[in-house]
């Protein structure tokens, strides 16, 4: 059988006339199911004979948009089953955020479609509104689903109508299944909180980067309120400590175990306290090599947040300019009321991060890494084991060809006889060398 690709002189000469799609396979049109798509906008407002002409734009913003949730639903997914795994692969950290990446693009893409929706004026959404009912965006179980994935804890949700959002879905029974399910797993939240608890560092026999992290605020705490002393005028000086007291207590409420989780419980705060940890070590020591995708992960992460109330935000913003601050939603609900309560921080599921940044320190005042914890974080253990291992072996390769020297020559000093200095010795002096240069810097 001769080729159905075979060319002579750039002529086909076997199948002259034909192209590729004369030999099957699957075209743009049935891969893409085009058919279904184009064909599913169906105009409500038909009914009374010529159909509104912005229902149509209307139908297909709302379809793109539940485009974009499954696609942001599969990334956070794939994500979420990389982080599920008991030791996170750091290989895997640039896909993470590469994937976290795309999920922002897209966020911003949802929000500026916002923009399109509003060239279309209260006067023409009126045309059509009233076929809508009882449907509303509230129904999109898509965002619902996303909302539980990345960690919306369903205790801190605005009840819709007084009641579980859920109702809204009573009729679907899937679909409910499907939101019970997302629920019960763990969610990003969750699993990026498990994450941070294995931060390197924060062992207590290791670097002890939390005990380090609380001598230095101590200190720069201790120097603020000396300071504050000697201030000679009596207002000033009683507001100073009074600054200075409120600082210590609120870095006393992530020092304190206790304190944090009462947070956790009241819903102020989402991290673990050891995951809290982690995140301020990240960031504090984000320029090793190490932590930098780590820390650009947990920036991607603030991002998804932001974007997500931002479109929040658009919304409510164009509910009140199509009906107004008091009507009731096409779904029953208080409509720009309802939708503006959800623009508070308990619907930011990553407000620990945003709030980090209360805690950190003077780049003068962190606490220096030691000569192990600097090399630790320099690259990832796995090629630090197979460096460790190349070089052990070109040793012992060596030494097996060297020659032996004469007994009169001077040989090298054993191990105790040249002692360096030690790990904690090389801690106490940069310690005391931070110090003095935090106390400079008041």
């Amino acid at each position: 059988m001769s080729c159905p690709y075979a060319r002579e002189n750039g002529v086909d000469t076997a199948q002259q006339g034909k192209n590729l799609l004369d030999f099957g396979g699957i075209t743009y049109t049935s891969y893409l199911q085009l058919h279904k798509i184009l064909n599913a906008q169906t105009m409500m407002s038909t009914e009374d004979g010529t159909p509104v002409h912005d229902e149509h734009l209307f139908i297909i913003i709302h379809q793109a948009y539940e485009l974009w949730f499954k696609q942001i639903i599969y990334e956070i997914d794939s994500v979420r089953e990389i982080f599920s795994q008991e030791e996170v692969d750091e290989h895997k950290m640039l896909e993470i955020v590469k994937r976290m990446q795309r999920v922002t693009l897209i966020l911003k893409l949802c929000v500026d479609q916002f923009l399109i929706l509003e060239t279309m004026t209260p006067l023409d959404f009126i045309e059509f509104r009233n076929y809508l009912s009882p449907a509303s965006g509230f129904q999109s179980y898509q965002f619902r689903l996303l909302e539980n994935k990345v960690g919306l804890r369903g205790d801190l949700r605005v009840r819709y109508n007084q009641e579980n959002y859920m109702k809204v879905f009573g009729d679907e029974p899937e679909v409910c299944k499907n939101i019970m399910k997302s629920e019960e797993e763990p969610s990003l939240q969750n699993l990026v909180s498990r994450w941070l608890e294995r931060t390197p560092g924060l062992e207590e026999k290791g670097f002890n980067f939390w005990n380090k992290y609380k001598m230095a605020v101590d200190s720069i705490l201790t120097q603020e309120y000396r300071e504050a002393e000697t201030e000679e005028c009596e207002t000033l000086r009683s507001h100073l400590i009074d600054q200075n007291k409120k600082r210590r207590e609120l870095f006393d409420s992530i020092f304190d175990s206790r304190i944090h989780n009462a947070l956790m419980a009241r819903g102020e705060r989402r991290l673990t306290h050891r995951a809290m940890q982690g995140a301020l070590m990240i960031s504090l020591y984000r320029e090793e090599s190490r932590f930098n995708q780590p820390h650009q992960l947990l920036q991607l992460l603030m991002d998804v947040d932001s974007l997500m109330t931002k479109w929040r935000y658009s919304h409510v913003m164009l509910v009140q300019r199509m009906i107004g601050s008091q009507q009731i939603g096409t779904g029953g609900s208080s409509g720009y009321q309802y939708l503006r309560s959800t623009l508070s921080d308990r619907y930011k599921v990553f407000i620990d991060l945003f709030n980090l940044s209360t805690f950190l320190l003077p780049r003068n005042c962190i606490p220096p890494l030691t000569r192990q914890m600097k090399n630790r974080l320099s690259i990832m253990e796995e090629e630090q084991k197979e460096e460790e291992s190349k070089v052990t072996s070109s040793a012992l390769h060596s030494t097996a060809k060297a020659p032996i020297p004469p007994s009169d020559s001077p040989c090298p000093r054993e191990n105790g006889e040249e002692k360096a200095s030690s790990d904690s010795d090389l801690e106490k002096s940069l310690e005391n060398s931070m110090e003095r240069s935090c106390e400079a810097s008041m």
